[in-house]
């Protein structure tokens, strides 16, 4: 039987008080999601593993949550794959950071972080400047 990976995180905007700039970036971000392929399309990033509250006061404050998750047949094994599938969609985003944990059977459990060098990120931005940590935990006992 092959091992479970389980993928799961979120991505977070910058906070804003000018309610017209954020309303643009939280559509922007929605169109970059809804492009991703959907059903059995994707093997790494898929549409319907992100959510992200829309509306203020309906689980949005100043800064927009993307959530995430999904299972993967052992993915640990082409994680550099799904890293850069990963880092291509962020390119495309308003974020200011982003949390990726990832729970191996085998492997334990590790968490990858993303920063923006400048604070924020927006797509016109030519490159990802970030600083990326990663972090490990022990093995996943059952």
């Amino acid at each position: 039987m092959e091992s479970e990976s389980i993928v799961y995180g979120c991505i977070r905007d910058w906070p804003s008080l000018d309610d017209q700039a954020h309303r643009l970036r939280r559509e922007t971000n929605r169109r970059v999601l809804d492009s991703l392929p959907g059903g059995e399309g994707w093997a790494f990033l898929g549409r319907e593993m992100f959510s992200c509250c829309e509306q203020p006061g309906a689980g949005l404050f100043r800064t927009q949550v993307i959530h995430f998750g999904a299972s993967y047949p052992a993915v640990e094994y082409e994680w550099s794959l799904w890293v850069k599938e990963f880092e291509a969609l962020l390119k495309q985003l308003y974020w200011s950071s982003a949390v990726v944990h990832l729970e191996t059977e085998l492997n334990g459990i590790h968490t990858f972080r993303w920063e923006s060098e400048q604070g924020l990120h927006s797509p016109q931005e030519d490159n990802l400047r970030v600083r990326c940590a990663w972090e490990r935990e022990g093995g996943v006992h059952g």
